[in-house]
């Protein structure tokens, strides 16, 4: 089945039946095996891609390896490698309403809110294009004993970039990984997940469109067990950046150690958001409510834990709830939406599991809980109490709409409840007392600590987690260290 050509203003090339692959700056479809993609809308087939294994990783990387060795990127200028990732991101603006439908329709994220994702997604090549021609080592002082000796440091590409991306932001979690591995001059194999592969491939065509040349960039669609293990464990490839699940994160590490890769692993999270009595409960409520039902939940860094200081605790409950049920769940083409569905039978069934086990541990539902309508996976925003940090639906990660909120009395308390997790990717504190505020981001062990906000940064902060969420960082300068190595240099002077 090929992709409905409304969804875009163009077919990919390659668009027949199914979307091909990218490959050595190729459209091809080396797989006789497809697999479908769905719109979570309506659980029906949208597209079909070629189901990649082993095979096609193979010949992407060798792809790659071959325009890295033939310095075909890596050989520019850092300024010229620069100007093409900034008309990357110039055509990426340009297509934006197109990418922002695509994404809507294979993800099931208004089509508003998908856009904003595709303009995030955009400034990641727009900030990594300045950091091009920024990339550089520096002299060393080796002490007076002998100044006939020299050293210094290079910055070096660190080879093929193993890209592997998750379900839940396909767009923009490819630019944050492709932008600054183009940057620093790796030549890169990307693996979207297979439940949103579309938009990855419409990217890789637009990079070609900018100036990337053949087999720097290359896109291999196939499930997760097949491609996306090939991907991770290619004796060929030398650094793989990895965001979703800490369990497919520990399989990655396993994987890596037959050739020693660099890795990069955005992994799981159950994000704190404490709120404390003095905050403005005006945009207090309304960032706990977006913290955590924004793309229905689907986010790593979703706050899905709400601790409130108990002088506030009804009228937060209160507002959030509210919230919850004031929005208006629908099809991502539907304007009226604010809501859209879970991205498949498997993660409602998934979220209903851990709401029903919440249920029987003593949790009491305060709004939400349930399935919404019998056509695609739409599940209500849920806010639970009387929890404790001993339930799964306060320990475990969900990647749902689903909110659990505690009291507490003072800020020790608070910041030991906010600590208390195996994860550490995201928080935030919500308090008009800085000192305050700043004090307990201090104390938080987590990757990112919002004041007053809780999703913001894009791509200048780094982003990633401590403990269980990962290992490095991804947007920031801090992302450039996931694609380069540094060499010394020490010279006699004769």
């Amino acid at each position: 089945m090929s992709v409905p050509t409304s969804a875009w203003p163009r077919q990919l090339p390659g668009g027949d039946d199914p979307v091909a692959m990218l490959i050595d700056g190729e459209w091809a479809s080396p797989s006789a095996a497809t697999t479908p993609v769905f719109d979570p809308s309506t659980g029906e087939v949208i597209a079909a891609v070629p189901d990649g294994g082993a095979e096609a990783v193979d010949a992407a990387v060798a792809a790659a390896r071959r325009s890295f060795e033939e310095g075909r990127w890596r050989g520019l200028s850092g300024a010229d490698r620069g100007a093409v990732l900034w008309r990357a991101g110039d055509l990426m603006r340009e297509h934006a309403d197109g990418l922002a439908r695509l994404e809507s329709l294979n993800l099931g994220l208004p089509v508003a809110q998908a856009k904003s994702m595709v303009m995030e997604a955009a400034a990641q090549f727009r900030y990594f294009a300045g950091w091009a021609d920024k990339i550089h080592g520096r002299t060393v002082d080796l002490g007076p004993a002998d100044r006939r000796v020299q050293g210094y440091t290079l910055r070096e590409p660190v080879g093929v970039a193993g890209l592997i991306t998750p379900w839940n932001a396909p767009l923009s979690m490819a630019a944050k990984k492709l932008a600054p591995a183009l940057a620093a001059g790796c030549s890169c194999v990307l693996k979207p997940a297979e439940e949103t592969p579309l938009t990855s491939l419409w990217l890789g065509q637009l990079l070609l469109e900018a100036g990337v040349p053949a087999g720097v960039v290359n896109v291999v669609t196939g499930v997760g067990e097949r491609a996306g293990a090939a991907l991770a464990e290619h004796p060929d490839v030398d650094t793989v950046s990895f965001t979703g699940s800490t369990e497919v994160g520990r399989l990655i590490v396993q994987a890596a150690t037959g050739n020693m890769k660099k890795l990069s692993l955005e992994l799981g999270g159950k994000s704190p958001v404490v709120v404390f009595g003095d905050a403005d409960l005006r945009s207090a409520i309304p960032g706990a409510a977006s913290a955590v039902f924004w793309n229905s939940g689907q986010v790593c860094a979703a706050g899905t834990r709400l601790f409130v200081h108990e002088s506030v605790f009804d009228e937060v409950v209160r507002g959030v709830a509210e919230i919850g049920r004031s929005m208006r769940l629908g099809a991502g083409s539907d304007p009226a939406a604010d809501l859209g569905p879970l991205i498949s039978q498997k993660q409602l069934d998934r979220v209903s599991g851990y709401v029903d086990h919440g249920v029987k541990d003593g949790a009491k539902v305060v709004s939400g809980g349930t399935r919404v309508g019998d056509r695609g996976y739409f599940f209500e925003p849920t806010v639970l109490v009387d929890v404790d940090q001993s339930m799964s639906v306060m320990r475990e990660e969900i990647f749902g709409p689903v909110l659990g909120v505690m009291p507490f009395s003072d800020v020790d308390e608070a910041v030991a409840l906010a600590n208390d997790s195996s994860y550490g990717l995201a928080s935030s504190v919500w308090t008009l007392d800085g000192a305050l505020a700043h004090s307990v981001a201090r104390k938080l062990r987590a990757g990112r600590v919002g004041i007053n906000v809780h999703r913001a940064g894009g791509a200048y902060m780094p982003a990633g987690g401590y403990r269980q969420s990962g290992w490095g960082r991804e947007s920031g300068p801090e992302a450039l260290e996931n694609y380069l190595e540094t060499k010394s240099v020490v010279s006699q002077l004769l």
